[in-house]
């Protein structure tokens, strides 16, 4: 649901180049202090934000100033999947089936590279995402206490997030927020995520000494970054 400060619009076929309607969602923020862009990959549409006081106007002039960028990112989002059976969901970086058993017990579960949910099939999608959800919460709880150990550091809580602009978060009092899709990147991208994050526990920043932190604590910093630059969004789009 919306919040009144919040509607999105189909733009007119031809409008910004587009030869089909561009979705864009304006936001009105008291926080804003000037009209920004940028896409969500999950919703496929583009957000437009204006300080509370600016007109839908300047956010057009704004649109049609990057309407080739915006167009070319649209367009190169991944289609949406369906969490329906026959479909195939990553889950660490590798392909898995989803299997749809009515009669079997469980909830859902892997079997090999299937992902086998029981019991009525509307209930399919959401026990698919359950099951992410809480295997990453298992696999990103165990990579963190092995990672904070080597740090000499204490973790207060892991939380599970379905943002759209950050993988992972580290607040002042050593919570660590990370998003669930993160399962379904490879192995040593999710590494690489809840290995910066701790290393936020010992510096709350980006200085040099916190990148030495990261270091020793996993090699993949950069093909890391790439692989989610380039295969972030398309997790935003299961589900």
């Amino acid at each position: 649901m919306q919040s009144p400060d919040s509607e999105t619009v189909v733009l007119r076929p031809g409008v910004l180049g587009a030869p089909v309607g561009c979705p864009v969602r304006w936001n009105r923020s008291t926080r804003a202090r000037r009209v920004s862009l940028r896409i969500d990959a999950r919703a496929g549409e583009v957000v437009v934000t204006l300080p509370m006081r600016a007109g839908r106007r300047a956010g057009m002039a704004l649109l049609t100033t990057h309407a080739a960028w915006v167009m070319q990112r649209l367009a190169a989002l991944a289609p949406p999947v369906e969490l329906a059976p026959g479909v195939e969901v990553p889950l660490g970086g590798e392909p898995h089936v989803i299997r749809h058993d009515p009669a079997a017990r469980g909830g859902a579960f892997l079997d090999g590279r299937a992902i086998v949910v029981s019991g009525r099939s509307e209930f399919l999608a959401r026990r698919v995402k359950d099951f992410l959800r809480a295997e990453a919460k298992r696999r990103i709880a165990l990579l963190a206490e092995g990672h904070a150990a080597t740090l000499g550091v204490k973790i207060r809580a892991i939380r599970l997030k379905d943002t759209n602009s950050r993988w992972g978060s580290c607040a002042p009092d050593g919570t660590l927020a990370f998003s669930w899709r993160l399962v379904m990147a490879p192995d040593w991208v999710l590494d690489y995520v809840v290995a910066h994050e701790v290393a936020h526990l010992r510096e709350l920043n980006h200085s040099a000494r916190f990148w030495a932190h990261v270091a020793a604590l996993t090699p993949n910093r950069e093909p890391a970054q790439d692989w989610l630059r380039e295969n972030g969004p398309a997790l935003l789009r299961v589900g």
